[in-house]
C-alpha cells in the first residue's frame, strides 16, 4: 500500500548499514515540510532502523514493505 506521492525516490539497493540511514537523513533536509520520500533498499536492517528513526527524528513513516529480498518505504517529513 502506498500512501503517499513521492517526492523524491532513492534507490539504496545493495548499501549497508548505515549508509541508507544516512542517504535517507541527508535527502530530507533538502525538502520540504510535508514532503514523503520513497526509497528501495535491500539492506533487511531498514526494516528495524528506518522505523525506529523516523520515531526519533519526528518523521511519519508511511508505510514499509518487504518483497523478496527488496524493502520498499515512505517516510513524509514532519519537521
Amino acid at each position: 500500500m502506498t500512501l503517499g506521492t513521492p517526492d523524491i525516490t532513492l534507490d539504496l539497493e545493495g548499501m549497508l548499514c548505515p549508509i541508507p540511514i544516512v542517504k535517507v537523513a541527508k535527502a530530507l533536509k533538502t525538502m520540504d515540510v510535508g514532503s514523503v520520500l520513497q526509497a528501495t533498499a535491500s539492506d533487511p536492517g531498514v526494516l528495524i532502523d528506518i522505523p525506529a528513526w523516523a520515531r526519533t527524528t519526528g518523521n511519519e513513516l508511511l508505510s514499509i514493505e518487504r518483497e523478496d529480498k527488496i524493502i520498499t518505504f515512505q517516510v513524509r517529513k514532519l519537521s
